[in-house]
């Protein structure tokens, strides 16, 4: 089983950004896919006007390509951020008032999930005060993302990449989504397995796979070392994918890689065509 077996969809927040957001959707509909996923595109405004979502909104439907899963906002992705629901002010502030904009915005388009990134540890706070706040945003949020049909996700960086996040393995991001849908009863939280992540920390990822692919609402994949296409690391993506496959996951496979010191468009050779 290999690549051919899967269907894809593009991050258009790490691959074509050599252009303007709103060309990106007809640049990855020009490059063959028919659906696409977004971080949170304004980073300095969770509550951005309605011209600006309206405009997103256009292009897409323009290019022909559905949006298949968003992030909620989270701070200056990329970047330093790593999330907003647990940082105690300002920032959760801003994470609560995206909640609904987001959830209205995906649902517009039918989109099926959101990403929620649970945010780094803050100096002088208690862990145990953020992870309160975090499962009290991740609640609201849950239940907006119920409103649209959609599903809550949860993901697992890397330490690497990421000291000050703390979900950094399968076991604690799934511990989360346990916690999510334990308080709302509705069960529309998962896991997002992005292989990438998982193994930059070094996770048995067929144990991985065996064991969380039930839980499971996204997968996500670049290469390791790097985050490039596939090909371009050390990482048996297409025999990983494989067994995703036949552990019973029929959903779609995000491209969340960097293209490299090529335009975005030339960086698909690995698929099968």
């Amino acid at each position: 089983m290999g690549f051919e077996d899967q269907r894809f969809s593009v991050n258009l927040s790490i691959l074509f950004t050599e252009l303007p957001l709103l060309e990106r959707p007809a640049a990855a509909a020009a490059a063959g896919f028919t659906a696409v996923e977004l971080w949170w595109p304004w980073v300095d405004s969770p509550t951005p006007e309605r011209t600006g979502l309206d405009a997103l909104r256009k292009a897409i439907e323009d290019a022909g390509v559905r949006l298949t899963g968003l992030n909620f906002y989270a701070g200056q992705l990329p970047g330093p951020d790593r999330g907003a629901l647990s940082l105690p002010g300002r920032e959760s502030e801003r994470f609560r008032a995206n909640v609904d904009v987001a959830a209205e915005f995906a649902g517009s388009l039918g989109c099926g999930a959101l990403n929620a990134l649970y945010g780094n540890r803050v100096d002088g706070v208690d862990p145990a005060e953020q992870d309160a706040l975090a499962l009290e945003n991740l609640v609201r949020a849950a239940r907006s993302a119920d409103r649209i049909g959609a599903v809550l996700l949860v993901e697992a960086l890397n330490r690497p990449e990421s000291p000050r996040y703390p979900l950094v393995s399968a076991d604690v991001a799934v511990g989360v989504v346990d916690r999510v849908n334990e308080a709302t009863g509705l069960g529309n939280a998962k896991f997002l397995m992005d292989l990438y992540h998982l193994s930059m920390n070094g996770e048995d990822l067929p144990s991985v796979i065996e064991r969380y692919t039930p839980r499971t609402g996204h997968v996500q994949i670049a290469d390791t070392p790097g985050r490039g296409a596939p090909g371009t690391g050390s990482l048996p993506l297409a025999d990983l994918l494989g067994l995703l496959r036949k552990a019973g996951y029929d959903g779609l496979v995000g491209l969340e890689y960097k293209p490299g010191d090529r335009p975005s468009a030339e960086s698909f050779d690995w698929l099968p065509r």
